[in-house]
This record gives structure tokens, sequence and C-alpha cells, in this order.
């Protein structure tokens, strides 16, 4: 892929990020961030559909990819995550405006620079692909109980896997037995696609991704906070999506003063299987919210 300079940027608390500028840095800043278990490398199919008209920066989130590892939870906390963005953005790309996309555990965090003042005007939009404001999940999931109990079940249901990613030693032991072909298999049953990209790096990225959900899920659930968007918000909502259900996007609105949301009819992982589908979606928003 043409034209790729990786950076190391260091963190406010001391932390090494590693960061990739893709393309022309004279085009318009787009900034995009990986979820879990992943690194920066499963935006790559994505990237290649981006480059004609937008200077990509990628990085490995803490703890993912080559990053540094934190060593307690709490450096894992949502407003660390979002200082981290900033020292990206700052290093690379600074003081310009900049577009932002982000899947899974990458748009769970982005929501909480989405939702901060210090970005406003500089972040031009937001593409958020199935990852909710844990803030605003929390509020859909009482209102649900409230009234629906049907699709508070549901959700429930689906995220089995963050009450089980709370359990402090077989949580992350179980990771080691994930290979690279063998994770690939779990994706490409879920996708129903064969021949996607390979993480070489799945089971150190499983193993330390998982004080993700440690540092956040309990704390957002029991005490919201009232989060507003500071720009244009369009959800990717993935219509097969067996771990984040489509009615959370239903809470955004509220949250959001200019929303937009797309269909895309393919399961968790639809940066690795819709990688053309979910770049032009990308574009295509930037491309409205281009002042």
């Amino acid at each position: 892929m043409q034209n790729v300079v990786t950076h190391w940027i260091l963190t406010q608390d001391q932390q090494k990020l590693y960061a990739k500028a893709w393309g022309d840095k004279n085009k318009p800043a787009l900034v995009l961030v990986h979820g879990y278990p992943d690194n920066q490398e499963v935006w790559e199919p994505i990237i290649e559909h981006l480059l004609q008209d937008y200077y990509v920066v990628t990085y490995d989130v803490r703890g993912a990819g080559q990053s540094t590892v934190p060593k307690s939870i709490r450096d894992y906390a949502l407003p660390r995550l979002s200082l981290d963005l900033e020292c990206v953005v700052n290093e690379l790309l600074a003081g310009r405006p900049f577009h932002l996309a982000a899947h899974d555990w990458g748009s769970i965090q982005s929501w909480e620079s989405a939702t901060e003042a210090k970005f406003k005007d500089r972040m031009l939009s937001y593409t958020t692909i199935s990852g909710p404001c844990l803030d605003h999940a929390a509020f859909w999931m009482r209102d649900q109980f409230a009234n629906q109990k049907s699709k508070f079940f549901k959700q429930l249901f689906k995220s089995w896997y963050i009450v089980a990613f709370q359990l402090p030693i077989l949580a992350p032991t179980v990771w080691h037995f994930f290979s690279p072909e063998r994770w690939g298999m779990v994706l490409s049953q879920l996708e129903k696609t064969k021949g996607l990209p390979l993480n070489q790096n799945i089971s150190k990225d499983g193993e330390h991704g998982i004080a993700l959900y440690r540092a956040n899920f309990a704390p957002r659930l029991i005490k919201p906070r009232q989060r507003h968007a500071v720009c244009p918000v369009q959800a990717g909502v993935l219509q097969r999506d067996k771990f984040v259900s489509p009615e959370l996007i239903d809470e955004m609105p509220k949250w959001v003063e200019k929303f937009e949301r797309v269909e895309v009819d393919a399961n968790h992982w639809a940066v690795l299987s819709r990688p053309q589908e979910i770049a032009d979606y990308i574009a295509q928003f930037a491309q409205k919210n281009a002042d």
C-alpha cells in the first residue's frame, strides 16, 4: 500500500502508541480507531479505498498490536483512552480538523472524545460502527427494563461475554488457545466470508484488551453520564450483529444533534467482510461534513 509512515506517540502517562499515517498529508484527515480483539491492521482493507481522498491516521490502542501494555486496569479507563486519541492527533495532525471513524471498542472509546467539548469544531464527523456510548447504552437498558423487558433481556443475552471477561484468570488464559488461523476460522464463520485477513497478534490482543471491559463497564452502567455529541454522527447498523443489538442505536438521536444511520447486511466484523461498503459510508459521511 502506498506511502505509509510509522510513528511512536508518547502518551501523557508515558505509554507508547504505535501509529501509522497513510497517504498525502495535504488531503483531509481521517482517523480510524480499531476495536477488540483487533489492532490497527484490521483497517487495511478499508484504507486502500480511502487514500484517494483522505490522509488516514491509525494507531494501536494501548495494550494492542505493538503499543505498550499498561500495568493497571484503571489505565484503560475511557478518559485515559480519550487522552490517547488527543495525543495522536496533536502529534500527527498539528491542530488540523479531522474526521473520525471507529469500530467495536474503538467506537466505544471514541464516544468519549466525540462528546468532549475540547473536540468541538476540530472533530468534523464521527462514524461509529457497532460500538455504542456506554453512558447512552446504560440509559437505554434502564428504559428497556422499565418498559420493554424483552429488548432488555435480548441485549443482556448478547452481552454474555462481558460477564465472562470479568473473571480474573480464566478470561485472559482462554486467548492463549487462539492461533491466528483458529481465530480466522471463527471470523469466517461469523461473517460467512472466507479468506479474511488474519491477526497475527490475536493471543496478546485478546488477553490484554480484556482490561477495557474491566475498567469501564461497571462504572458507566452503574452511574451513566449525560454525554452529548460535539459533531455530526453516523451509525453503521450491522443487521446481523451477534454482540451488539441494533436496537441500541435507537438511543443515539437523543444525544446527537445531527444524526444519520446506515444499514449494513453484515455481522460484527463488517470492517473485514465488507471493506468497500464500509469505506464508502465513511467517505460519504465525511464529505457531507467537510466544513
